[in-house]
């Protein structure tokens, strides 16, 4: 059957939402300033100027020693890019994943974005993601099981012609960012954890034009793909409800 998620009061959903808020309106500053030439450490800036003006704290910065408060990944990074200074081009793809500490309480999320135009190609995988997303949260609901999170991810990546990544998944999020239970990104519909109103996790699809074999790269969390395929990760905190799901992390 699996663990029992936990189920959060409504004082703590309220401090979550207030989290959650952060983070919508730090992917809103960031999407609007990505275009070509820009670097991802501007945009790191951009997301530390928001969390300032609205007394909220990151969950990525100094996490197991992480520098940044964004991951900024490009192309083939899947996951955990570190922004610098180099310049995006066009027609990179980037993904954009951050979060937000508010009284306490997380909220996570992740984008991915085409700089300028992009191939057909990298749309496809853009759009696939965003769809995945949108597929595994519709699964959000009570009396519904953690598998079908997942397979709702798996099932729209190979309908769509890619893979998902599987040593790497969404979570659960309350007073730490990375709380259980783990969200894969494939399963099978039916099986694990059953959903309740008051559940809140972390859902977030990572789909590859290629294979789903990663490396890590050298400074210890930039996560690339072995066959250098194009990645894309979404991401938002979803709140079971009896009303159907509730997105935290969207303004």
């Amino acid at each position: 059957m699996g663990a029992v998620i936990p189920v959060r009061r409504p004082d703590e959903l309220a401090t979550m939402r207030r989290a959650g808020r952060v983070v919508a309106e730090m992917h809103d500053v960031i999407r609007a300033a990505v275009r070509p030439g820009v670097t991802t450490r501007h945009l790191d800036d951009l997301a530390r100027q928001v969390l300032e003006r609205r007394g909220a704290t990151s969950n990525f910065l100094g996490y197991h020693g992480y520098p940044a408060v964004i991951c900024a990944s490009v192309n083939s990074c899947v996951i955990h890019g570190i922004p610098d200074d180099r310049a995006l081009v066009e027609g990179d793809l980037l993904s954009v994943d951050c979060g937000a500490i508010v009284d306490g309480w997380h909220g996570d999320a992740a984008f991915s974005i085409g700089v300028g135009a992009v191939t057909p190609e990298a749309q496809r995988l853009l759009d696939a993601a965003d769809e995945a997303l949108a597929a595994a949260v519709a699964r959000m609901v009570p009396g519904g099981r953690l598998g079908d999170v997942g397979h709702a991810v798996e099932a729209v990546a190979h309908r769509r012609g890619f893979d998902v990544i599987r040593d790497y998944c969404g979570h659960g999020i309350g007073r730490a960012m990375h709380e259980e239970p783990d969200v894969p990104n494939y399963g099978k519909p039916g099986r694990g954890p059953r959903l309740r109103a008051g559940n809140v996790l972390a859902i977030e699809p990572m789909l590859v034009a290629g294979d789903d074999e990663t490396d890590v790269l050298d400074d210890g969390w930039a996560v690339v793909t072995s066959d250098g395929a194009w990645a894309a990760h979404t991401e938002h905190t979803v709140l079971v409800t009896d009303r159907g799901p509730e997105i935290l992390t969207r303004a």
